[in-house]
């Protein structure tokens, strides 16, 4: 396996910034932008395929500093939950709380500020969201400890980064549809692929540790575990697009995405932890072609 990318890095802009800042921007992984990219994509999907685009399109500024704030939140209630396991793995052992960079205590004073920012991006939404997002930090409080208990921990990673589907419809159109759900449900399903691919780095430690995954479970079939995933994504996403109109040429909105997945698949190789890692992160582009799908159909 090739040399794996550290967890913790000081680049690019990181560098600017005071030396004493440095340790909890890391914390919130400021230097990884990718996590709340992950985290809006979900929410914009809702927002564009309930044709909010036209009366609500403040709201994806909102989405993407909320996401901003919540990933880091997320990431810093994490590693309160994980610093003994990470000081095991070689990839996470540099993070702050595990290294010793940032005590508990202040840990949890940035967690608390973090929070208030999500608070703030809480009350652009109306009623119904408002409560919708609340109940997603249930599931939010829960997930550092799956992979302790289960196999499927990229499961409930699932659940909470595709919640922002949800909230996103239901901010634009206040109440539930059933392409709302499969809307989700597809979203779910894309998680758990690209989550395995993230894993793939830390199988060896993993299995070290004793913390369970989906890319452990699959072993070497990982790789079709990731593509079973993608293909659900994608016939969920169809669902969706067909709920909200029924017409064939609106589905093939969802060919860019569709290929770029395949390319994911078709090209990911299992036992190069740098690979995973680029190709996860590919997701990203994953994710604005999903939403230039919702943005046709939802606008049309």
């Amino acid at each position: 396996m090739t040399t794996l990318t550290p967890d913790s890095e000081y680049r690019g802009l990181m560098r600017l910034m005071p030396e004493a800042a440095r340790p909890f921007a890391l914390l919130a992984r400021f230097d990884r932008p990718i996590g709340w990219w992950l985290l809006f994509w979900p929410c914009s999907w809702g927002l564009l395929l309930s044709g909010g685009l036209a009366t609500h399109w403040p709201l994806l500024g909102w989405f993407l500093l909320g996401s901003i704030a919540m990933r880091g939140a997320g990431c810093v209630y994490n590693d309160m939950a994980d610093r003994d396991l990470d000081a095991q793995v070689e990839r996470t052992r540099n993070r702050p709380l595990a290294s010793g960079a940032v005590s508990m205590k202040a840990a949890w004073v940035w967690l608390i500020l973090l929070a208030l920012v999500g608070l703030v991006v809480l009350l652009q939404l109306n009623f119904n969201a408002q409560l919708l997002a609340l109940e997603s930090l249930i599931l939010v409080a829960a997930y550092p400890f799956m992979k302790r208990i289960t196999w499927w921990p990229q499961v409930w990673l699932g659940f909470v980064f595709s919640w922002g589907a949800l909230v996103g419809w239901i901010a634009v159109a206040e109440h539930a549809h059933i392409a709302m759900g499969f809307l989700y449900l597809g979203s779910v399903a894309w998680v758990i692929g690209y989550d395995t691919v993230y894993a793939i780095q830390d199988i060896e430690d993993d299995a070290i540790v004793g913390v369970r995954s989906t890319a452990r479970r699959f072993g070497k079939h990982v790789r079709l575990g990731v593509g079973i995933f993608y293909v659900a994504a994608i016939l969920l996403w169809a669902f969706a697009i067909w709920s909200v109109r029924p017409q064939p040429l609106a589905v093939l909105a969802l060919l860019p995405v569709t290929l770029h997945l395949i390319w994911q698949v078709a090209s990911l190789k299992p036992d190069d932890g740098s690979d995973a890692l680029a190709k996860f992160r590919s997701n990203r582009q994953a994710g604005f072609l999903m939403a230039l799908a919702t943005l046709v159909v939802g606008s049309a």
